[in-house]
């Protein structure tokens, strides 16, 4: 018999396994690969998420979830806009809510009394965050802010748990949302240590396409050279920089209102 992930979570405190161990099962390689979450698609790239409900039925576990669980999870989500500049969460809160963007661009960051800031990576369209804090029922130790005008629905603790217990297809999701997760930070905490600013910007704008963590990014990143200097926490004369240097290496090319990203794999090897 198949357990909730919250039983899976405390048997294997403290103990060593591997991720790959994890059978996933056919739920969420054939979500991946549906037509919502083709990025060449021209239905795609034109489309953007209008509500709540549309971000849970194009969410990677919405089309596996029964009527009855879908039911439950509208029944317990509700949406509220955000302001840019405005705190969705604050670091310290109680945490109430998982989280997902409608529509907007979000930055988790981190900001501290004594002053200190640091950007730790963009929330875009289709990305869902929060489930860590839910599951270990601990304060919030992170800020998320709105970059510009966000949409974001807020699907509360009860709701969240009861899918856990009620839904395998849920489950395996959050299973591949934590061990993405997971690998978006290591492999943040490298690009840190071993790559200059041009290449952390490239790393960083491919990271906004994780197809697990942020299905609904565009390849037309509706993005500000403002906006980006604001996630990769450098100027915007720096960020501008960068992107001079990735137009030059055939990556990325400057558009009205955004930037279109031209090689993604590009990208993500970029200061290799």
């Amino acid at each position: 018999m198949r357990r909730p992930i919250r039983e899976v979570i405390k048997q294997i405190q403290g103990r060593r396994f591997d991720w790959p161990d994890f059978n996933f099962g056919p739920f969420f390689r054939l979500t991946v690969k549906g037509p919502a979450y083709n990025h060449g698609s021209a239905d795609h790239r034109k489309s953007s998420l209008k509500n709540a409900e549309e971000l849970l039925r194009a969410s990677l576990w919405g089309p596996s979830l029964t009527a009855e669980e879908m039911d439950k999870a509208l029944a317990g989500t509700f949406e509220r806009t955000f302001a840019p500049g405005a705190f969705i969460c604050m670091k310290g809160e109680p945490v109430d809510y998982w989280m997902g963007i409608i529509d907007g661009l979000g930055k988790m960051a981190s900001h501290w009394t004594t002053g200190k800031t640091t950007s730790l990576t963009g929330i875009s369209t289709g990305g869902w965050f929060g489930e860590g804090s839910l599951l270990k029922s601990e304060p919030r130790r992170y800020d998320v802010m709105a970059i510009r005008e966000t949409r974001v629905a807020f699907m509360s603790r009860a709701t969240f748990l009861w899918l856990l217990d009620h839904s395998i297809p849920f489950n395996r999701y959050m299973i591949a949302q934590l061990n993405e997760r997971l690998g978006q930070f290591i492999g943040m905490i490298e690009n840190e240590r071993m790559l200059d600013t041009d290449a952390r910007i490239a790393r960083g704008l491919a990271a906004l396409f994780n197809p697990v963590l942020y299905p609904g990014t565009n390849r037309l990143l509706q993005i500000s050279q403002e906006e980006l200097g604001y996630l990769a926490g450098v100027s915007r004369q720096r960020a501008n920089q960068a992107l001079k240097v990735l137009e030059d290496a055939g990556l990325v090319r400057s558009e009205y209102g955004g930037i279109n990203i031209l090689d993604l794999e590009g990208l993500r090897s970029f200061g290799d």
